[in-house]
C-alpha cells in the first residue's frame, strides 16, 4: 500500500495550525520533545519511553489544585488552607485565571463544571455560552455563500459569557466560605498587580489586540506588549469583581457592568444586547456516566460532546486488551485512530445543544451500538473517512484557547473545570472599562454545515447557528471514581484533541499503569473523522511507527503544536499526585 505523510508544509501547514496551534490552551511545544526517532517504542520498558518535558507532579496527604497558571494555583490552595472546601477553591481558582490568564481564563467566555462529593453526589454544570437573539443560521455566509472572518475576529464572534453564573451557582449549591473571600484572592491580583511571566507576555503581544482600543490599552505599554517579568494590573478588572462581591452575578449581567459590555458591542457592530444578558442562565444538566476498565467515569453532557464521544470512544476501546499491548505500537495506535475516526463521526452529525435537538445519548452510551462499530475495525487495514458514516451501527437510524483545571480537598470532594473563550484570547475585544477580553465562541456552530470550521471540524445541522442555542463544545471534564472515591481528575484544552486528550490520559493510567506525570506527559496522538488525516505530536513517533502506519494505510500529519494540555490529579496509597501539563506553563500543588 502506497505510504502516506506529511510534514508541515502548503495545505498541511494551514490545517496543523489550525487544527492544533491555536487550539491549545498553552504555550507552544517545549524545545525538550520526545526522542522517540532514536527509541523503538514498541519494544522499549516503561522506564525508556520519552516524554514531553520533565515531570513536575507534586505530592499531597491533602487536597491539591493543578492549572495551567502558577498564581492561579496557589490562590486555589490558599483557598483550601483557608478551610474552603474543593468547590470553594475552584471557584477562587476560576476568577483568578480571569485575572493571571487572561487569554484562557476569563469571565467573558464559559465553560463546565464536573463535581464529584464524597457523599456519593454527582452533578455537571453548564455555563457554555449562548448565540445572541439576533444570530440566525447564515449570519456569517458571504454573499457566495462562504463564511466570512466574522465567527472568529471582532465584535460579531461573542456569544453571550457564562462563566460569572456559572461560578456563582456553583458556589451557591456546593460552597462553604463566603462569597466575598473566595473573589477576594483574585480582586487583589487585579488591583496590586502581579509579576507577567512568559506565557503571559507571549499572549500581550497578539498583533489583533492593535484592532481594538480597549485591548490595545490594557495590554500596551508605552505602545509596547506587556513584557515579561513587568508588574501589571487591571483595575478596571478589579472593579467589576468588587461589584460581583457585591451584587453577585446582577452586578455582570445588569447594571454598569452590563451597559460597559453592550456599549463595546455597540462600537463593533456586536449582536448582544441588555436582553439577552439578563436572561443568560447556567444549567444544571445529567452528568454522562459510563464503566470503563471497573472505574465510574463521570463526565460531561450536551452542549459537550464531550462526555458522550468519550463514552462512545471507551466502550469500543474496552473490548481490546490494550493494557496487553505494546504501548504506541503499531496494534495500539492502529486501534486508537480508527475508534477515534467512528467517535467523532457520530459526534460531529448529531450532538448539539439539548434544548434545541435530541441528542442520541442512549446510542453514544451503548455497548452494543460500540460493539457495532467496533466490528467495522479491521486489524489491518486503516478504514477511509469517507466509508465512516454517522450512525454506522444499527442504532443511527472544541485553544482552542481553553484552560482546565483539577481541584479536590482533604475529604475527597473533587471538581474539574474546563473553561475557555476559545482562540487564544477570544475574539481580541476588550470591554472598554471593564478590563476582560470577550469570546469568539460563535465560531464553534457550524457556520456553513457540511463545511470544516476554524478546527477543520465538519458538523452538520445539529449544531448550527439559531437565536439563543449553545454552541457545541469539546470539552471533557472528567472524574474517574473506584471503590466509593475519586481516583483521577482529568482534561484538558486543546479544542476537538481535548476529548482524544483526555481519553489518553485515562487510558494511560487505567490500562497501562502510568504515574500521573508520565500520563501527562506521554505524547499523544488525534483523528477527529475530517480531515482524514492521524495528526501526532512533533517527535512523537518514531520512523519504524511511522512506517508501519503508513503501511495500514493511515494518513500522518506531524504537527510541532500540542495535542491537549491537562492539568490532572490521580489518588494514590499515600494521598494525591498532581501535574501540570509541560506543554504549557502552570503548577501543581498540595495545601
Amino acid at each position: 500500500m502506497t505510504r502516506r505523510h506529511r510534514h508541515l508544509s502548503t495545505t498541511a501547514l494551514l490545517m496543523a495550525v489550525v487544527v492544533l496551534g491555536s487550539a491549545c490552551g498553552g504555550a507552544a511545544a517545549p524545545e525538550s520533545t520526545p526522542e522517540s526517532a532514536a527509541a523503538d517504542w514498541r519494544t522499549a520498558t516503561p522506564a525508556e519511553w520519552k516524554f514531553y518535558g520533565e515531570s513536575d507532579a507534586a505530592r499531597s496527604g491533602g487536597g491539591m489544585v493543578a492549572t495551567d497558571a502558577r498564581l492561579a494555583t496557589d490562590v486555589g490552595v490558599e483557598i483550601l488552607a483557608a478551610g474552603g472546601n474543593a468547590v470553594d477553591a475552584a471557584v477562587a481558582t476560576g476568577f483568578a485565571l480571569a485575572v493571571v490568564y487572561p487569554a484562557a481564563g476569563n469571565i467573558g467566555g464559559g465553560g463546565f463544571a464536573v463535581v464529584r462529593l464524597v457523599d456519593g453526589t454527582v452533578a455537571s454544570l453548564d455555563f457554555r455560552e449562548k448565540a445572541p437573539a439576533a444570530a440566525h443560521r447564515d449570519m456569517y455566509l458571504d454573499e457566495a455563500g462562504e463564511v466570512t472572518t466574522d465567527p472568529v475576529l471582532g465584535h460579531r464572534a461573542s456569544g453571550v459569557p457564562g462563566s460569572v453564573a456559572g461560578l456563582w451557582e456553583l458556589h451557591q449549591r456546593f460552597g462553604s466560605l463566603p462569597w466575598a473571600d473566595v473573589v477576594a484572592p483574585a480582586i487583589r491580583l487585579a488591583a496590586e498587580g502581579f509579576v507577567a511571566d512568559a506565557d503571559f507576555a507571549d499572549s500581550a503581544a497578539d498583533a489583533r489586540f492593535e484592532q481594538f482600543d480597549g485591548s490595545r490599552d490594557l495590554f500596551r505599554t508605552g505602545g509596547e506588549p506587556v513584557a515579561e517579568g513587568s508588574t501589571w494590573s487591571n483595575p478596571e478588572l478589579a472593579g467589576v469583581l468588587e461589584r460581583i462581591v457585591d451584587e453577585g452575578p446582577a452586578a455582570f449581567y445588569q447594571g454598569s457592568t452590563a451597559d460597559l459590555i453592550v456599549a463595546e458591542m455597540e462600537r463593533g457592530g456586536g449582536l448582544i444586547t441588555h436582553a439577552d444578558l439578563f436572561a443568560y442562565e447556567a444549567v444544571w444538566r445529567d452528568p454522562v456516566v459510563f464503566d470503563y476498565r471497573g472505574y465510574e467515569v463521570i463526565s460531561m453532557p450536551p452542549p459537550s460532546s464531550g462526555g458522550l464521544t468519550l463514552a462512545l470512544m471507551s466502550n469500543m476501546l474496552e473490548g481490546y486488551d490494550l493494557g496487553g499491548m505494546p504501548w504506541h505500537g503499531e496494534q495500539h495506535l492502529h486501534l486508537l485512530a480508527e475508534v477515534m475516526r467512528r467517535a467523532f463521526a457520530d459526534r460531529n452529525h448529531w450532538l448539539g445543544d439539548p434544548d434545541f435537538i435530541d441528542n442520541p445519548r442512549d446510542m453514544f452510551l451503548s455497548e452494543e451500538y460500540a460493539a457495532e462499530l467496533r466490528a467495522s475495525i479491521k486489524p489491518d487495514m486503516a478504514t477511509p473517512s469517507e466509508e465512516i458514516q454517522p450512525g454506522s451501527g444499527s442504532d443511527g437510524s472544541e485553544a482552542m484557547h481553553t484552560t482546565h483545571y483539577s481541584v479536590v480537598d482533604s475529604d475527597g470532594n473533587a471538581v474539574g473545570i474546563t473553561t475557555t473563550l476559545n482562540h487564544g484570547n477570544g475574539s481580541g475585544v476588550t470591554v472598554q472599562g471593564a478590563g476582560f477580553l470577550l469570546n469568539n465562541e460563535m465560531d464553534d456552530f457550524a457556520s456553513k454545515p457540511g463545511s470544516p470550521n476554524a478546527f477543520g471540524l465538519v458538523q452538520g445541522e445539529a449544531n448550527a447557528i439559531a437565536a439563543n442555542k449553545r454552541m457545541l463544545s469539546a470539552m471533557t471534564p472528567t472524574i474517574v471514581v473506584r471503590d466509593g472515591r475519586a481516583q483521577l481528575i482529568t482534561g484538558a484544552s486543546g479544542g476537538p484533541t481535548i476529548i482524544t486528550g483526555v481519553y489518553q490520559v485515562m487510558s494511560n493510567v487505567l490500562d497501562f499503569g502510568l504515574a500521573i506525570d508520565d500520563a501527562v506527559r506521554a505524547p499523544r496522538v488525534h483523528q477527529q473523522h475530517l480531515p482524514d488525516m492521524l495528526i501526532y505530536e512533533g517527535g512523537g513517533l518514531g520512523p519504524d511507527q511511522i512506517a508501519a502506519l503508513e503501511a495500514l494505510g493511515h494518513e500522518l500529519m506531524q504537527g510541532r503544536f500540542n495535542i491537549a494540555v491537562a492539568a490532572s490529579l490521580l489518588l494514590g496509597g499515600d494521598g494525591w499526585t498532581g501535574t501540570h501539563d509541560p506543554r504549557a506553563m502552570g503548577a501543581a500543588r498540595g495545601e
